[in-house]
């Protein structure tokens, strides 16, 4: 059998990697770059192909799409430490047989590749007709790295209908590192070049909407428009009309004709957000478009053709309102095409920190009054939280503190009753230093509750935890091409460092001045640099 080829200028990913594989008993080569990679490739080629997506010289999405125009029966593994919905969707979008977010479980990784030798087919290593692949360039087809132009998410993600998008809501959600989101990630790359039914289950207030307006702009539909509906909210003798429209004279005060929602989505996708709450009568009238492709307007003869792709939502547990006799089973099975489950809050704690830092800085907006910033113990009591109203009780949180807090720091002892009630529960270690939203965004500040933080292995991990999101922060904006870096980003190190300071000193500044070990005078000039003023 053909070797498995890993390429990622990180040796240690190579060496576990290649151990893990030999010890499946397959054969596995190495190579350090892109380049190393397409020289050999001249010459051979493997049974799967996994790389990194971000190395010196080429990136893995620019190698991706070149390997797949030369060698489309090739699978290409795409693995990453930067796991977010626009690498995802990308690396599908350019051919890629699944994705691999770092860190990896290494049992799940050599599954995943056995599971890619598996579908490869025997001309796997057959070329297509053209000349040899360039080892040294990016292909000027393909290419773009997640968060440069061609796979950006659209302003449009970000201002969906719940006010707390304004703030990044849904960047935050895209961007998630937690194990949860990357299977939602992963199936919305492998949707993006689809138009089949979905149908995204999930809790109140997890954001399903944001997730169906992703499904709709990684779409072959993204130019059409994104019509949502909520059945929930609009009254029973009005949601027909609503969503297929009326003719004149169809009713009462019906004095001219109405498209409905099925044609205002035309060539795009339609949201029908809380199916489960559709009148049963109603969802016949749904069963028969889904099935025909047409409707009828309210009062009219004259059939639409309905050329929408269908989103639906629910918190519904709709096998049991099947069974129950509340819903129709028939429409059901043609809605569970495929099903996405969005996890609660309570499964991606990993963005509490940054959703926290947004919401208490949009709040202080709001009121015209300075952020309020929590302790490490106060943030931790937050992380540990269940949030079974999930995002929108967290905002609603960060917006009780900003009006209720008297003091700019906020202790673990000033938070809401009912977080105050909840059993404690472990929060994970890195609670404090994890952050999303660029450094210096967040809402912590570290206080004299750090005296109860876990024990030496935990705090090993949350010391190098800061230091990865720094490295990960550089990157991010290298890859912008942004200006002034170094200038950006020892301002914001400064700012954090200095707030933290006088937030564990309770703004006494000599005493913050000798925690740093720097003269009060500079610790004053730096406060008035730096807007703590």
């Amino acid at each position: 059998m053909k070797p498995v080829w890993i390429v990622d200028d990180d040796q240690s990913i190579r060496w576990v990697l290649e151990k893990a594989l030999a010890r499946a008993d397959l054969a596995v080569q190495g190579f350090a770059s892109a380049a190393e990679m397409m020289t050999a490739l001249e010459h051979e080629t493997p049974s799967v192909l996994v790389t990194d997506i971000r190395m010196p010289g080429q990136d893995g999405l620019s190698l991706l799409h070149r390997i797949k125009q030369d060698y489309p029966g090739l699978p290409v593994i795409v693995m990453t430490a930067f796991t977010d919905l626009n690498s995802t969707v990308a690396a599908f979008q350019k051919g890629a047989f699944d994705y691999l977010p770092k860190p990896f479980d290494l049992n799940a990784a050599v599954a995943l590749i056995q599971r890619a030798l598996r579908s490869s087919s025997p001309d796997t290593g057959a070329r297509t007709q053209g000349g040899p692949a360039d080892a040294g360039t990016p292909s000027s087809a393909g290419g773009q790295e997640p968060g440069q132009p061609g796979v950006a998410l659209p302003a449009g993600l970000e201002g969906a209908a719940h006010a707390s998008q304004r703030s990044g809501v849904g960047r935050i959600m895209m961007q998630s590192s937690a194990p949860a989101m990357q299977e939602v990630f992963r199936a919305i790359g492998r949707l993006a070049s689809s138009s089949v039914t979905v149908l995204i289950t999930g809790e109140s207030g997890t954001g399903k909407e944001l997730i169906a307006r992703s499904l709709h702009t990684h779409s072959n539909r993204a130019e059409g428009p994104f019509i949502a509906l909520n059945a929930a909210a609009i009254p029973k003798d009005l949601l027909e009309a609503e969503l297929f429209g009326h003719e004149r004279g169809a009713f009462t005060g019906a004095t001219q004709q109405r498209r409905g929602r099925f044609e205002e989505a035309r060539g795009g996708t339609l949201f029908l957000d809380e199916i489960g709450d559709m009148p049963f009568d109603l969802q016949t009238r749904l069963l028969r478009v889904l099935a025909e492709g047409s409707f009828y307007r309210v009062g009219g003869s004259q059939a639409v053709h309905a050329d929408v792709r269908i989103v639906a939502a629910t918190h519904q547990p709709l096998e049991q309102r099947v069974a129950e006799g509340r819903f129709r089973e028939d429409l059901f099975h043609r809605l569970n095409v495929i099903r996405l489950r969005l996890p609660p809050l309570r499964e991606r704690k990993e963005d509490i920190p940054a959703l926290i830092g947004l919401f208490m800085r949009n709040s202080a907006q709001d009121l015209g009054v300075p952020v309020r910033h929590l302790t490490p113990d106060a943030l931790r009591a937050m992380q540990a939280f269940d949030y079974p109203g999930n995002i929108r009780q967290l905002e609603n949180f960060c917006q009780w503190l900003t009006v209720m807090s008297s003091g700019q720091y906020i202790e673990a002892k000033d938070l809401p009753p009912e977080l105050l009630r909840a059993p404690p529960q472990h929060a994970p270690a890195t609670a404090a230093s994890a952050h999303h939203g660029g450094l210096g965004e967040g809402g912590v500040a570290h206080g004299p509750g750090d005296a109860g933080l876990p024990a030496a292995p935990l705090e090993s991990a949350a010391e190098h935890a800061w230091l990865n999101l720094l490295e990960q922060e550089a990157l991010t904006r290298l890859a912008r091409q942004e200006p002034a870096i170094m200038a950006t980003l020892t301002r914001e190190f400064e700012r954090i460092l200095l707030a933290t300071a006088l937030g564990y000193s309770r703004g006494r500044r000599m005493e913050a001045a000798q925690r740093l070990g720097i003269g009060r005078n500079t610790l004053t000039r730096k406060c008035k640099e730096l807007g703590l003023d």
